[in-house]
């Protein structure tokens, strides 16, 4: 079978679908147009189609024509809420966007979908397709996993594959991964600290909470620094800090939060119970209050070698040598394919997707309201994803 030639038959579909999906994004758990627009998309394949109970996620199961291993294909379907900013013709019409590239991951499952049922008769073995929601911060693969996603075949499934579009940073078309830690755990650190109010030009009477948590802000960058392995990172950054309501009124109250990345599962356990403790003992050195919580949502994205190395192969014989390289470092942003991972051997890809004519190094990257994705990658990805599964299959 010559999936590469059939996946490039459908390139007109696929692009057209993509554009349906990225003109109408949806974000969170809750996706019902966009998990028609999935659904309509592979109706007709002979797949086994279930939905989710407590989100909007597509599961369908494509049975080959002889038993065997199931291998698990994933895409993710959520948008940000972004005011997009491209000026595209098919840009956003709701105020939401698909900053992050999922519409790309959508179409191209959607379309590996059409070229296996193409080939079934081929296939020794079953592929899950999983369409999953709430990627960003909703840990929608959870969900997806407690619902069943990874037996959803009859049988656990022995291999699991994402791919991730990026708007910058790599060349066009290149796909890179790497094995052992790919992307961080993803925490949350919030903190309030509970002071005495007063009047502004008297400081003494009042127990200011902002100075007290801007304390916390800069500490907690320099207990970080001096206390992990700069080979083992962990990363800190404050994104919103709230308090007072006027210049010269001391508030009962300061508020901030901060991202936490790290990449082992040792440095998420010290750093969560570390940055507590820095907290807590600056409020108790001031004499004020704090809560301090220390949230987990994702852990680190393992790639299992072996998974690596057979998509490095399968990249090289698919799309030649030169579209794949290792990647050099883990990539600091999170994913919650990691749940699938945890139990899965497997790989999570990444394919660059920067609009043709624009230098990766400059471009606007993902999660920018003037993020754009070249369509050209679509048939490639869309290729690979049904050249992992059906390879995996036949081995």
């Amino acid at each position: 079978m010559n999936l590469l030639e059939d996946a490039h038959a459908l390139q007109g579909d696929l692009v057209r679908l993509r554009r349906t999906l990225h003109r109408h994004p949806e974000t969170g758990l809750d996706l019902p147009r966009t998990q028609e627009t999935v659904l309509a998309a592979i109706d007709g394949l002979g797949l086994e189609v279930t939905t989710g109970r407590g989100l909007s996620s597509v599961t369908a199961v494509l049975r080959g024509a002889r038993p065997g291993p199931t291998v698990l294909l994933r895409g993710d379907m959520d948008a940000l809420p972004v005011a997009e900013r491209t000026g595209l013709d098919y840009a956003s019409e709701n105020g939401s966007m698909h900053a992050c590239g999922h519409d790309l991951h959508t179409t191209m499952l959607a379309g590996s979908a059409q070229l296996l049922a193409q080939h079934r008769d081929r296939l020794a073995g079953n592929v899950v397709f999983m369409f999953q929601p709430g990627e960003e911060g909703f840990d929608g693969a959870r969900h997806m996993v407690d619902e069943g996603v990874v037996t959803a075949s009859g049988t656990p499934a022995e291999a699991a594959y994402a791919l991730h579009v990026m708007s910058a940073g790599i060349p066009a078309g290149r796909f890179t991964t790497r094995g052992g830690p790919t992307m961080a755990a993803s925490n949350v650190l919030t903190v309030t600290v509970h002071g005495e109010g007063g009047h502004g030009s008297m400081p003494h009477r009042a127990k200011d909470p902002i100075q007290v948590a801007c304390e916390m802000v800069t500490a907690l960058q320099a207990w970080i620094t001096r206390t992990f392995d700069v080979f083992d990172p962990v990363v800190l950054s404050v994104g919103t800090f709230h308090a007072g309501t006027q210049q010269n009124v001391i508030p009962e109250t300061a508020v901030f939060q901060a991202t936490v990345r790290s990449f082992s599962p040792q440095a998420q356990a010290r750093v969560k119970d570390g940055t507590v403790q820095v907290c807590e003992g600056i409020a108790a050195a001031y004499g004020v209050g704090v809560d301090a919580q220390f949230d987990e949502l994702y852990p680190v994205t393992v790639n299992d070698h072996a998974e690596v190395d057979y998509v490095a192969r399968t990249v090289a014989e698919l799309h030649g040598e030169e579209r794949f390289e290792r990647m050099a470092q883990p990539l600091s942003g999170s994913e919650d394919f990691s749940r699938i991972l945890d139990g899965v051997p497997g790989a999570m890809v990444v394919l660059g997707a920067a609009p043709a004519g624009a230098d990766p190094d400059t471009s606007p990257n993902n999660h920018s309201p003037q993020a754009a994705f070249d369509d050209a990658v679509l048939a490639d990805g869309a290729a690979l994803y049904a050249r992992l599964a059906a390879d995996r299959l036949a081995a």
